[in-house]
């Protein structure tokens, strides 16, 4: 794995630690695509740093854990603002 790579992944892991946002926000915030931030922080951290992929794993399944919840907030949010208009 290339040095650039590693520095990458720890970078995005400290930033989800510190921010606590989705991985589609990580992804916007730092110019990155969704697919490569999801890839640097589930399989290549565990590579890079041990310690905090597993903190980073928490985080991810707490994400996880609400999607639905997300989900459907976004959908109440969309029909609500069409029936205004």
């Amino acid at each position: 794995m290339h040095e650039h790579i590693r520095h990458r992944c720890v970078r995005l892991g400290e930033l989800l630690i510190e921010t606590g946002e989705t991985v589609r926000v990580l992804a916007k915030m730092t110019g990155y695509s969704k697919s490569t931030v999801h890839k640097d922080l589930t399989e290549r951290l565990f590579l890079v740093n041990e310690e905090l992929a597993n903190e980073v794993k928490e985080i991810l399944a707490y994400h996880k854990s609400i999607r639905h919840l997300r989900g459907g907030e976004a959908t109440r949010k969309k029909w609500q603002s069409r029936q205004t208009q």
